[in-house]
C-alpha cells in the first residue's frame, strides 16, 4: 500500500469524523443558521428592538405569563429565576424552598440584585408597572424582551417572538397551529348559537366598590370568542368600577367569578351563595338560573398559552348544546 493511497485513506477517515461530528452537535440541538438570524431584530410589544449574539442558556421571568410561555416551549432547564407569584405549570414556591429554583420576589417590584446575581443572558418582562425597571435593566446592558399582549393573537405573536428568541421555532410553530385551530373550532361551534348570552365578568367585589371590564379588557375579547357579550362592551375602558345596580339593570344571562388572582388563591367574592344572596340579584337571569360560575382567574387574565383553555371554557359554560 503506497503513501499516497494511505494518505487518501487518512483524509477520508478525517471527513467522516468530522461530519460524524457536526451531525452530533446538530442532533443535540445546536443552532443552525436560521436560528441565529431570527436571533436579529427582535421587536417587542413595546416596539423595541433587541437582537442576542447567541441562544440564551439562562432566563429571567419578571411575570407569570413569561413563565408560562418558556414552559410551554419546554425551556424548562433555561428558565433560573421567577416571581413569587409565578404559580403554573408548577408548584414553584416549593421549588424556591427546597433551593431548586430563584425567586426574584415581587412582580411589580422584582429584586435588581437577585437579578444580577443569576447573570442572564435573557429576561422577559411585561408592561405597566414594570416600565421603568425594563429601562433600567437595559441601561445596564441585560437583554429584555416586553410581552405585554393587547389581544389574543398578540399572545401568539409573543409566543413566536419567544420561539425565535430561544432558538425553539419548531416547538413554537407546532404550539402557536394548535392554539390557532383550537380557536378556530371554537369560532365554527359558537357560529351555530342561536343568540349571544350577556355576561357579566367580576375584576373585584367588597361592599364598597366593584369592579368589571370594559371593552378594552383583555377578558373581553375571551368572552367574545367564546360566543358571548359583555354587558359592559359599550364602555371604552378596560378595568373601572361600576356598581350592583348597573349589574341588576343590564341583567347579564351569565356571571363569570375568577377564583384566583396572581397566585393568591383568594375568592374576594366569598361563594356563589353569596354573589346570588346580594341585595337585588335574585332578579338577575344568570341568578335565577343557576348561570353563576367560578372560573380560572389567573388563566383569563394572564397573556399566556392558557387562554385558549380560557375561551373553550367559557365556550362550553355559554352553550353547553354545542359541546
Amino acid at each position: 500500500m503506497n503513501k499516497t493511497y494511505i494518505a487518501i485513506i487518512a483524509i477520508v477517515a478525517i471527513v467522516v469524523i468530522i461530519s460524524g461530528v457536526l451531525l452530533y452537535m446538530n442532533y443535540q440541538g445546536q443552532p443552525d443558521n436560521s436560528d441565529v438570524e431570527a436571533l436579529q431584530n427582535l421587536v417587542d410589544d413595546t416596539g423595541y428592538a433587541t437582537s442576542l449574539a447567541a441562544i440564551p442558556n439562562r432566563i429571567v421571568s419578571l411575570a407569570p405569563s413569561t413563565t408560562e410561555i418558556l414552559y410551554a416551549l419546554g425551556l424548562d432547564s433555561k428558565v433560573v429565576a421567577v416571581t413569587d407569584y409565578c404559580n403554573y405549570p408548577y408548584n414553584f414556591t416549593a421549588w424556591i424552598e427546597a433551593g431548586n429554583m430563584t425567586s426574584v420576589g415581587d412582580f411589580e417590584n422584582p429584586n435588581m440584585e437577585v437579578i444580577a446575581s443569576v447573570s442572564p443572558d435573557l429576561i422577559l418582562a411585561t408592561g405597566g408597572v414594570q416600565a421603568e425597571l425594563v429601562t433600567t435593566m437595559r441601561d445596564l446592558d441585560y437583554k429584555v424582551l416586553v410581552l405585554d399582549p393587547p389581544s389574543v393573537d398578540g399572545v401568539l405573536r409573543d409566543i413566536e417572538l419567544v420561539g425565535n428568541a430561544t432558538g425553539t421555532r419548531d416547538t413554537t410553530m407546532s404550539l402557536v397551529e394548535s392554539l390557532r385551530s383550537r380557536i378556530n373550532t371554537v369560532a365554527q361551534k359558537v357560529a351555530n348559537a342561536g343568540s349571544k348570552p350577556k355576561v357579566y365578568y367580576e375584576v373585584w367585589y367588597d361592599q364598597t366598590s366593584l369592579w368589571t371590564a370594559g371593552s378594552k379588557a383583555f377578558q373581553n375579547e375571551l368572552i367574545e370568542k367564546a360566543g358571548g357579550s359583555n354587558i359592559f362592551v359599550d364602555q371604552d375602558l378596560d378595568y373601572f368600577q361600576s356598581s350592583a345596580e348597573a349589574v341588576i339593570e343590564r341583567n347579564p344571562n351569565v356571571i363569570l367569578l375568577p377564583a384566583t388572582g396572581m397566585g393568591s388563591g383568594e375568592l374576594f367574592w366569598g361563594s356563589i351563595e353569596a354573589v346570588k344572596e346580594r341585595p337585588g340579584w335574585d332578579t338577575i337571569s344568570a341568578v335565577q338560573n343557576n348561570k353563576v360560575f367560578q372560573v380560572d382567574g389567573d388563566a383569563i387574565a394572564r397573556g399566556g398559552p392558557r387562554v385558549v383553555d380560557s375561551i373553550e371554557e367559557l365556550a362550553e359554560l355559554f352553550h353547553p348544546e354545542l359541546f
